[in-house]
């Protein structure tokens, strides 16, 4: 990992996870849950859509640092958003956290961060459970 990277790393993660952003619930929207039976960690996201916008996203869950900071970065990322948009950043944030440590890094903002993480591979799945609830919500396949 370069010194960069690493260092927005440790700034960005630790930064989201003593501060998490939009760590409540949305009144009037949807949530989808994910839950990581190994470790115990449980995300819920929320959102709220209005014509197919993102209007606000929040999450709720106890979980670790990873997870919070990931979640935080996502409702950042996310306000505004269509749903189509949404969709393409955590499909393009997926695949940057689950690329081996060699492979290229897409800049997506705030969220680069997150591809420090390919360092430790056993905490993606750590860093997913908030854009997995996402995805669910966008594809319908839970109801909130």
């Amino acid at each position: 990992m370069t010194s960069a990277l690493q260092t927005l790393y440790d700034e960005t993660i630790l930064d989201h996870s003593r501060r998490p952003r939009n760590r409540r619930a949305v009144e009037g929207g949807r949530s989808a849950e994910r839950h990581n039976p190994i470790c115990g960690d449980r995300i819920t996201v929320h959102v709220r859509f209005d014509g197919g916008v993102i209007r606000d996203v929040s999450f709720e869950g106890s979980a670790c640092a990873i997870a919070i900071a990931s979640a935080s970065l996502m409702t950042e990322a996310l306000n505004g958003q269509t749903m189509a948009a949404a969709g393409a950043l955590a499909e393009r944030v997926g695949s940057m956290i689950a690329a081996p440590p060699g492979a290229p890094i897409e800049d997506v903002g705030a969220l680069t961060a997150l591809a420090g993480l390919r360092q430790f591979p056993i905490r993606v799945k750590c860093a997913s459970l908030a854009w997995q609830a996402l995805g669910a919500l966008i594809n319908g396949s839970q109801p909130g």
